[in-house]
């Protein structure tokens, strides 16, 4: 009993880990030092900011540097960590659109409508032929596009990602399947003997 409770403690932990919210919304975790300080400057150098102007909804940098986790600046930029998937950026405009442009659907938290995680190794490749479409890194395509509008050499990626992921949650079933079945069966020899 105590190690099928160890490994539940241990797969719960790891969960509660991966999904932990970051504490800046919109923010490249490389940034997060660069917005920790009181006054902050606009990365333009044009302005400075307090802290309590970031994220308030008011474009106080022309660069969108005050803005990250909202569409207040034209020019801004919000960092999708997509966990499981491909970080990237979008443009803040999009943020709270009621459209779900980030897999994890990070850019939709005011909650006016549900954006399901569809994360898994690379993304879900129905998904990304509509992402496609509307987010890019912030540049152009270098790869080639398809006429449904997927890059090429992208399916392949996503559904070998997929596989694996399938793979693995079939394995681990299986694990658990027989450490039930074997502590079941040392659970019915002791009741023999005793």
């Amino acid at each position: 009993m105590e190690s099928y409770s160890l490994i539940c403690f241990i797969l719960l932990a790891s969960a509660a880990c991966c999904l932990s919210h970051p504490s800046l919304i919109g923010v490249h975790p490389l940034d997060e030092r660069y917005y920790s300080s009181e006054v902050i400057k606009c990365k333009d150098g044009s302005k400075s900011f307090s802290r309590d102007h970031l994220n308030d909804n008011f474009c106080d940098c022309p660069d969108g540097t005050d803005e990250p986790g909202t569409p207040a600046c034209p020019a801004g930029k919000f960092y999708c960590r997509n966990l499981g998937s491909k970080p990237q950026f979008i443009f803040s405009s999009h943020v709270n659109d009621n459209f779900c442009d980030c897999c994890d659907g990070s850019d939709e938290y005011e909650g006016t409508i549900h954006c399901p995680n569809t994360c898994v190794m690379g993304g879900n490749s129905e998904y990304m032929n509509n992402y496609n479409s509307k987010v890019s890194d912030l540049g152009s395509f270098t790869e080639k596009e398809t006429k449904n509008g997927m890059k090429s050499g992208e399916p392949v990626h996503n559904f070998t990602g997929l596989r694996l992921a399938i793979i693995l949650q079939v394995v681990l079933v299986v694990f658990l399947v027989l450490v039930w079945s074997f502590r079941r069966r040392t659970r019915s020899r002791r009741r023999r003997y005793q």
